[in-house]
């Protein structure tokens, strides 16, 4: 098992700033080249201040915030157009920094890409759902509607 301090929020292990124990196969082939972590070290615990305050400049402010960034999320929908050939297959994919910056552009709010999870894979057209982590307690599900451009 290997200790590590996370730079990022990884689904399911934790977010930025937490020492955790994974095994060292996880942590040297996964973690550690997409930068996802460091290894743990006595020097390194002076990183997780500057890494937690960051995380928590990028957070919403409150619970209160969050949740009202929710509300406004979950009842609209969002248009994302996008280069697509006939019947509708998309040149690419659909990606997390597409959902927040359309979000972004409807004027709902600012999202962290970071923070936007896609279900699957979207190469066509269609109606489709993410996941936002607005905050520890609060998630949002957005609709949004890939349209060719």
């Amino acid at each position: 098992m290997a200790k590590i301090i996370l730079t990022t929020e990884v689904t399911g292990l934790g977010a930025a700033g937490d020492v955790v124990e994974v095994k060292n196969g996880y942590a040297r082939n996964y973690l550690f080249p997409r930068g996802f972590a460091t290894p743990w070290t006595r020097g390194g615990e002076k990183q997780i201040e500057s890494i937690k305050a960051a995380r928590a400049a990028r957070e919403v402010a409150s619970l209160e915030d969050a949740q009202a960034l929710a509300h406004k999320l979950t009842s609209a929908t969002v248009t994302i157009p996008v280069k697509a050939g006939a019947e509708g297959r998309l040149f690419g994919t659909v990606r997390a920094e597409d959902v927040a910056d359309a979000v972004e552009a409807a004027g709902l709010g600012s999202v962290d890409k970071r923070k936007v999870e896609l279900n699957q894979h979207i190469k066509t057209t269609g109606v489709y759902q993410a996941s936002v982590r607005l905050h520890e307690d609060v998630n949002a599900n957005v609709e949004f509607e890939v349209v060719p451009a």
